[in-house]
């Protein structure tokens, strides 16, 4: 399980096709002294299993259905990557939970500075099967970043980005149209779950999701 709170950039060295299978190999430095063959690392928001570490890269595997959904199958080389190590059992919360199962694909539109201000506005175009899952205010895992959204216009999400988010993660090398993976809020994947399990003539409160202890 990962926060979304991103621990270092990495660039890619090359996505290689061996045997059939993917390969996708990132240079790295702080995160790999803690590496072991076999972890868990979060890379731009998909959990992969690390291999071949280096004291200056990592390599990982990508399944079939990782590369169909992530934007893995359309990166290049020296594309930067948002890396995150998974949260120590007694470790903080700092963003939300991110599960590093990514749920779809966005379109990086662009990052605005905010007139006057420091912060800049993030706006994204998400699949339409995912809007049901966004919110104001709710959570949205974007390139692997925890991001609180400040405005959905039907397919369209604005996020609002402090200066310290785009100098430690790859949202300044973005380009318009680029994909971006995304991961919504698995509470409200649950929620959904619940409600199409209750027959059509009944009702499904919050209260009522409180009482059953959810």
């Amino acid at each position: 399980m990962f926060t979304g709170i991103i621990e270092e950039v990495g660039c890619v060295i090359r996505v290689a096709r061996e045997n059939g299978n993917r390969r996708l190999s990132v240079a790295a430095t702080r995160l790999n002294q803690e590496l072991k063959t076999g972890d868990s690392i979060a890379v731009s928001g998909v959990c992969l299993t690390a291999i071949e570490i280096t004291p200056t890269s990592f390599a990982a595997d990508l399944a079939a259905e990782t590369w169909k959904r992530t934007s893995f199958s359309r990166i290049k080389k020296d594309a930067l990557v948002n890396l995150e190590l998974p949260m120590r059992a007694d470790g903080r919360f700092g963003g939300h939970i991110v599960q590093g199962h990514v749920d779809g694909t966005g379109k990086f539109m662009a990052l605005d500075r905010v007139r006057g201000a420091d912060d800049y506005w993030l706006r994204i175009a998400i699949p339409p099967e995912l809007a049901r899952y966004v919110i104001f205010k709710g959570s949205l895992c974007i390139e692997g970043i925890s991001l609180t959204v400040a405005k959905v216009d039907g397919i369209e999400v604005t996020a609002a980005i402090i200066p310290h988010t785009v100098k430690m993660t790859n949202l300044k090398s973005l380009k318009p149209g680029d994909p971006v993976n995304l991961e919504v809020d698995t509470v409200a994947k649950y929620v959904e779950k619940m409600i199409k399990g209750e027959s059509t003539n009944s009702s499904l409160t919050v209260e009522r999701l409180v009482r059953e202890g959810f």
